[in-house]
């Protein structure tokens, strides 16, 4: 029997699924639960209409991060910092720091949890960093760590 998934069951299936099961599991277990209901005609072109409406606007949010993704490709963030006399840092710079810097100067909002900034940042100088800003769009950037002016 063909029914479609109303609730996502481990080791079954996610919603909207269309899967094929037992007439049993089905009569006895999936349906008085409410975890499935029949694939009727009707149904399966609502679940068509809800995947190409989602698959749209999947592909409009890949467009948009790619399309940050140029703007941003080797871009140098500055970030100032107090340090010592010889370029070490008195504390680390954090990715909530540089994910700050990278709004302020760029105008981009990223997560601070969507910065690979690598090992921690304790001393002055030039060091590669990633941005991830969708499934499989990340782009590499240059963050500029330098003493603070006085």
């Amino acid at each position: 029997m063909k029914v479609v998934l109303l609730k996502d069951i481990r080791n079954v299936g996610k919603r909207d699924d269309i899967i094929t099961v037992s007439d049993g599991y089905a009569r006895n277990f999936l349906f008085p639960q409410k975890l499935a209901a029949e694939a009727t005609e009707s149904m399966l072109k609502e679940i068509s209409k809800k995947r190409a409406a989602q698959e749209a606007r999947e592909a409009e949010l890949r467009a948009e991060a790619e399309a940050k993704a140029m703007l941003l490709k080797n871009k140098v963030i500055t970030l100032e910092v107090k340090c010592g006399d010889k370029g070490r840092l008195y504390g680390s710079v954090t990715s909530a720091e540089v994910a700050e810097a990278l709004e302020k100067q760029h105008g981009i909002k990223a997560d601070k949890r969507k910065l690979d900034i690598g090992d921690p940042i304790r001393e002055t100088g030039v060091r590669e960093i990633s941005v991830w800003l969708y499934s499989g769009v990340t782009t590499p950037m240059k963050l500029n760590v330098v003493p603070i002016q006085k």
